[in-house]
């Protein structure tokens, strides 16, 4: 299994993020973006979780260097919130319960609308 998943809109194909990485484990969740000092306009995280949910998908900015986008998906991958999270707030988290959550550049808010279905494609 590739580290890697190309992010489209499942309805229209089209790409929303070329390069994001799958983040399923505890490291990977627990490093996140912290401390990094930038990342690539196409590229993102794409954290996954074990079940639907509120406080197990939220997150928080501490030690974040710049502002990000986080769009939060339920199981099916719909968009169920997005927001625009600033650095070293303490808390931010989805309105409705999500298994899996992207950050990534702040621009990825205006390809992404909540209602949106997405899928991940294994980059080969």
């Amino acid at each position: 299994m590739s580290r890697y998943r190309v992010l489209r809109n499942a309805d229209t194909g089209a790409v929303v993020l070329g390069r994001t990485r799958w983040c399923a484990s505890f490291w990977c969740h627990f490093k996140g973006l912290m401390l990094t000092p930038r990342l690539p306009a196409d590229a993102g995280l794409l954290f996954v979780t074990r079940s639907e949910g509120r406080s197990h998908t939220a997150i928080h900015m501490f030690f974040m260097l710049f502002t990000i986008a986080v769009v939060w998906l339920d199981a099916s991958g719909k968009v169920v919130d997005k927001a625009l999270a600033k650095p070293w707030r303490p808390m931010y988290a989805p309105r409705s319960p999500a298994m899996y959550y992207v950050e990534a550049n702040p621009d990825l808010l205006d390809r992404v609308q909540i209602g949106d279905r997405l899928r991940f494609d294994e980059v080969v």
